[in-house]
């Protein structure tokens, strides 16, 4: 089974250039609900069986993502976001695995606060721990989620398996590869990174901290699955990469 374990879908895009692909000045276009044809079209193209989707940290949209997964429940496999900040925010990452949401996603610095905040983030993992939920840390060169941030904050919480994004892209790939390495409870996420970048990581930890992503729309599954194909040519071990790790994070 080939699981990609990270794309975006956005339903309410709002008023935001970035959001709704409008030019700078122009109106934003009307709205229009999401189409999951849209992505399980090039799921399918590229042979695909599953796909992670989750908001984009603009906007947090669990009932959306909620809606995706209990529509397609063989498809998708939805991440919810809350901002740990909120007094709610337990309480939601608990309605959310009610409402069928597999995993949390975290993005620290579009939601304002440093990933080692144990007062703030603690309590997020525990509930994490005792829903059997995995954590995704969004982080891209962030000074608010360098990967030894991440392993500060992971490393006392063992049984939440912690997904660093992008594998820390670009210049914190090192840190992401060495942190993975000490702590077999964290994995590397592969959307947005240098071909030359997975082969290091497979070579210093091999298939099992490995995942598989695209993050679509941003970019392709098919052209992933390239990448996936030419850093990692063993047969057995792209299997691991491509969906059998995120399917033991997940339980499938």
């Amino acid at each position: 089974m080939i699981i990609d374990a990270y794309n975006t879908t956005q339903d309410v895009r709002g008023r935001s250039d970035y959001l709704t692909g409008a030019k700078p000045g122009q109106p934003a276009p009307p709205y229009t609900p999401f189409d999951p044809k849209r992505i399980l079209d090039r799921m399918d193209a590229a042979g695909v069986d599953m796909a992670m989707v989750c908001s984009l940290a603009q906007r947090i949209e669990n009932d959306f993502i909620a809606g995706l997964v209990k529509a397609h429940p063989d498809r998708f496999i939805g991440f919810g976001q809350v901002m740990p900040q909120a007094d709610d925010a337990l309480d939601e990452i608990a309605r959310m695995k009610d409402l069928g949401i597999s995993g949390l996603k975290l993005h620290p610095s579009m939601h304002g606060y440093h990933v080692a905040d144990h007062g703030l983030l603690d309590p997020v993992f525990e509930k994490c721990a005792e829903l059997g939920m995995p954590i995704l840390i969004n982080a891209l060169d962030d000074a608010f989620c360098a990967p030894l941030a991440i392993e500060e904050i992971a490393k006392g919480h063992p049984t939440v398996p912690t997904i660093i994004a992008h594998m820390g892209a670009v210049w914190n790939v090192p840190e992401a590869i060495i942190v993975a390495e000490r702590n077999p409870h964290i994995y590397l996420e592969t959307s947005a990174t240098l071909i030359a970048d997975v082969r290091r990581a497979y070579a210093r930890l091999g298939p099992s901290q490995i995942l598989f992503g695209s993050e679509w729309p941003g970019s392709d599954f098919d052209l992933e699955r390239m990448k996936i194909a030419k850093a990692i040519p063993d047969d057995a071990d792209r299997a691991l990469v491509e969906g059998g790790n995120m399917a033991r994070i997940l339980g499938l």
